[in-house]
C-alpha cells in the first residue's frame, strides 16, 4: 500500500506562523521525506514552526519551476514504497500558484491517501476582503510583463469581470509591483472596482479597495518589493 501525502501549509510571512494551525507542525514532526519548491526555505520554514528534531536527516527533493513533468514520479518514490510524504510550498496552501499539483496528480494515480492541511491563502485573504464577489471568481496566477500585453490581458478581465459580475484576481512578482500599479490605473476604467492586498498576515498587512478614480488621486502608494494580491471587479 503506498503512504500519504500530507500538504502542508507554511505561512506568508515570517511573523504570520500564527494563521499556520498546530496540525501542521504535528504532522512534519512525523515525516523524514518532503517535497518543496527549496531545501533550505523549506528547513528554515520547519523550525520557524517549532520543528524540535534535527533537519539534516530530512530526506527533501525538490519540485518547482525548473522540475520536468516526467520528472515528477520518481519524486514519490517513498510514498510508492508506503512511506508518508509531506509536500510544502515556500508560502501559503501547496498547489496554489506552484507546481504542486503534479505531486498531488501522481499521489491519486498510484492510489495514495492526499490529506490537504489547512493554512493561509493570500488569495483567499484578500478575496474576503476586497467586498467583491466571492461566489464567482478567478485566479489568473501572473498577467503579461510586456505593456502592449498587459494592457489587453487588463481589458480582458475588466470585461469578463463587468459581463459576468466575476472577480478577477492576480499576483505579481514583489519587485514589478512599483511598475504595474500605474499600468493598472491608466487601463482600468474609473468605475472598477480594485483592491490591493499586500503583506497579508505580516505586521505591514495593507488592504484597500476602492474605485479606480479614487486610486488616481493617491497613485503615491509604495507597494516595491512587498508580495501583494489584485483583484478587481464591479460593485
Amino acid at each position: 500500500m503506498p503512504g500519504t501525502l500530507y500538504l502542508l501549509p507554511t505561512a506568508l510571512d515570517i511573523q504570520g506562523w500564527y494563521a499556520v494551525p498546530p496540525q501542521m507542525l504535528a504532522i512534519c514532526q512525523t515525516l523524514n521525506h518532503f517535497i518543496v519548491e527549496d531545501a533550505k526555505t523549506a528547513r528554515r520554514a520547519l523550525r520557524s514552526a517549532g520543528f524540535s528534531g534535527s533537519l539534516e536527516p530530512l530526506d527533501m527533493v525538490l519540485l518547482n519551476e525548473h522540475t520536468a513533468y516526467q520528472d515528477v514520479p520518481k519524486l514519490l518514490q517513498p510514498l510508492k514504497e508506503g512511506r508518508d510524504m509531506g509536500l510544502m510550498t515556500d508560502a501559503g496552501l501547496p498547489c496554489v500558484a506552484d507546481p504542486g499539483h503534479w505531486a498531488v496528480q501522481e499521489a491519486h494515480k498510484i492510489g495514495a491517501r492526499v490529506v490537504p492541511v489547512s493554512g493561509p491563502s493570500s488569495v483567499m485573504l484578500a478575496l474576503m476582503a476586497s467586498g467583491l464577489n466571492g461566489q464567482s471568481f478567478v485566479f489568473h496566477g501572473y498577467l503579461p510583463q510586456e505593456a502592449q500585453g498587459l494592457a489587453t490581458r487588463l481589458r480582458q478581465l475588466e470585461q469578463a469581470a463587468r459581463r459576468q459580475q466575476q472577480t478577477q484576481i492576480w499576483i505579481e512578482t514583489p519587485y514589478r509591483n512599483r511598475k504595474l500599479l500605474p499600468a493598472v490605473l491608466d487601463t482600468l476604467a474609473a468605475d472598477t472596482w480594485l483592491c490591493i492586498a499586500a503583506d497579508l498576515t505580516a505586521p505591514t498587512e495593507w488592504i484597500r479597495a476602492q474605485h479606480v478614480a479614487q486610486w488616481r488621486l493617491h497613485q503615491n502608494i509604495d507597494l516595491h518589493k512587498r508580495p501583494a494580491v489584485w483583484l478587481l471587479g464591479f460593485i
